[in-house]
């Protein structure tokens, strides 16, 4: 128990020394926070027409509304600030299923062998071949375009990816002397899969989690973009579906276009910010590039100048 505590903590305290990681973790905090806030902070109800006038129809930025208003008169930051809550929502939840789902078969096809796991590997590799997106496109218009079933169809289409990096992870765990010799003190199959393989691969999950998060909210954005999200909430790219086709882009309203847009680049950097420092940690040698190498650079000096490259690096 004392490793493992051990372990968890130096996890951590790579974690906290990684700027990227930092960096990451604090802009996906902002967003989680406004998500959370959005019912005290947001100025206006974003369902609402504030003023119906010709002359608030894509009204630019002004003192009663800091982003301006959409076609219909509605408060611009406000439909932001709630629509960061359906882009979470979908991320998050999507995620989740893909990484139950991906962790489960990766587990199961990597401890298990044989030809339970070619069978599962097939499986994986039949489902990552079918191209995704329109694939979604095709579910969505016939099942619906409710929130629910959005979420489902991001979860069970993207999980073969987490799959395939826990089976990898798995291959090489379970060979480890620690898991032989839980085997030979007769510990079942169900503890050494949770107690004894589970916690070596939880980084690469957290790693592959941050990605599937990315991946579910951006793929929200593209079916809401396409008109297929759910048309009773509002999305960060349900609002840049209606930008589009209400003519902000020929109107010149920037301020229509841009506020989703940041925040999905926003979202979407922090989360590989935080994956990549993840990634660092459980895989060191990602830590610098092969080129830059120490000994290639002393092997590049001496062929210049022999004797001194040693040196030089040092310095």
């Amino acid at each position: 128990m004392a490793d493992k505590s051990t372990s968890k903590s130096s996890f951590w305290g790579e974690f906290i020394g990684k700027r990227q990681g930092v960096i990451g973790a604090v802009m996906l905090l902002l967003i989680a926070l406004i998500a959370l806030l959005a019912p005290w902070i947001a100025p206006f109800d974003p369902y609402e027409t504030v003023s119906a006038t010709s002359a608030d129809v894509l009204a630019p930025p002004g003192p009663g509304h800091i982003l301006g208003q959409d076609e219909v008169g509605r408060d611009v930051l406000s439909s932001v600030f709630y629509g960061s809550r359906i882009s979470l929502l979908v991320g998050f939840s999507a995620s989740l299923i893909t990484i139950i789902l991906g962790c489960t078969i990766g587990l199961i096809a990597g401890y298990v062998g044989g030809k339970l796991d070619i069978l599962l590997m097939r499986i994986t590799d039949g489902i990552l071949v079918i191209p995704t997106l329109p694939l979604m496109l095709v579910i969505i218009a016939v099942a619906g375009r409710g929130i629910g079933n959005i979420i489902l169809v991001i979860g069970l289409l993207t999980w073969p990816y987490t799959a395939r990096v826990v089976r990898a992870q798995v291959l090489s765990v379970k060979e480890r002397q620690f898991v032989m010799r839980a085997k030979a003190i007769g510990v079942s199959h169900f503890g050494i899969v949770m107690v004894h393989i589970l916690p070596q691969v939880l980084p690469v999950i957290f790693a592959s989690a941050t990605l599937d998060i990315s991946y579910a909210i951006i793929s929200e954005a593209s079916l809401s973009f396409l008109g297929l999200g759910d048309p009773a909430l509002i999305s960060w790219g349900s609002m840049l579906n209606r930008a589009f086709l209400r003519g902000a882009v020929s109107g010149g309203a920037w301020w229509y276009l841009a506020p989703p847009g940041f925040l999905l680049a926003w979202v979407t950097l922090g989360l590989n910010l935080v994956s990549n420092a993840v990634q660092e940690i459980v895989n060191p040698r990602l830590r610098t590039h092969h080129l830059f190498d120490e000994r290639v650079i002393i092997s590049l000096l001496d062929r210049l100048t022999p004797g001194t490259a040693a040196g030089v690096v040092k310095r």
